[in-house]
């Protein structure tokens, strides 16, 4: 059986920075499943489809063929063969992924397969709805958040490496409506689930963040 953790949060809580150095520690298999997402959105914005069209976006779903493969232990995103994980870390597209992640027809198609993913392989997902929907019966689960501060001010920074202009006021807002789109959708909204541990990260380094989740881990699965 495989050993599946989820890791759930809102945008920009360090997910994917605590997953990736998880799986590294533990030899598992780590799935970025907003890259998916990212994906997805890609195609739409490629292909000139509002993503507030719900019926052009589900219609156009089964278009986007989103795969995943490791290179050198790094996850790899395609979309439709080609290889897009440089292309889906722009503003524009985490705007667009926003929007189209409610809608059941695309949350369908990635949702299937992922768990085909988790279902043979010892993973460490990460997402808004991982443990609650995706992989209910994942043994370790973990709430992964931040004040929306402090993400913003990571995302700023982060912004601001690439070379890449913003503004920190906006960008606390967009994550504060984003989380408020998140956890109000209709279809798998963003929650804790029942079983999950939560870790706030706020004041705490990538390092005792993963120290952390270690223990959570060891506590839950190797006693």
């Amino acid at each position: 059986m495989s050993m599946n953790i989820a890791i759930d949060g809102p945008a920009g809580a360090g997910k994917s920075t605590i997953a990736k150095s998880l799986a590294r520690k533990l030899g598992f298999v780590y799935v970025d499943t907003g890259a998916m997402y990212r994906a997805m959105a890609c195609y739409f914005l490629q292909n000139g489809i509002a993503a507030e069209d719900e019926q052009s976006v589900s219609g156009a779903c089964g278009e986007a063929v989103v795969t995943i493969a490791y290179e050198n232990g790094e996850q790899q995103v395609f979309l439709n063969g080609e290889n897009v994980s440089g292309l889906i870390r722009t503003e524009e597209v985490s705007h667009t992924t926003s929007k189209i992640s409610v809608y059941p027809a695309v949350r369908k198609q990635l949702v299937e397969l992922q768990q085909k993913l988790a279902s043979d392989t010892d993973v460490i997902m990460d997402g808004r709805d991982i443990g609650t929907c995706v992989l209910p019966n994942a043994q370790v689960k973990i709430f992964l958040t931040a004040s929306s501060a402090v993400r913003a001010k990571r995302r700023y920074d982060e912004l601001l490496a690439r070379g890449e202009s913003c503004e920190l006021n906006e960008i606390e807002q967009d994550i504060i409506e984003r989380d408020e789109r998140d956890m109000s959708r209709e279809v798998s909204p963003l929650k804790q689930a029942d079983d999950a541990v939560f870790v706030d990260t706020s004041y705490m380094s990538v390092e005792q963040v993963v120290e952390t989740l270690l223990s959570i881990y060891e506590e839950k699965c190797c006693k």
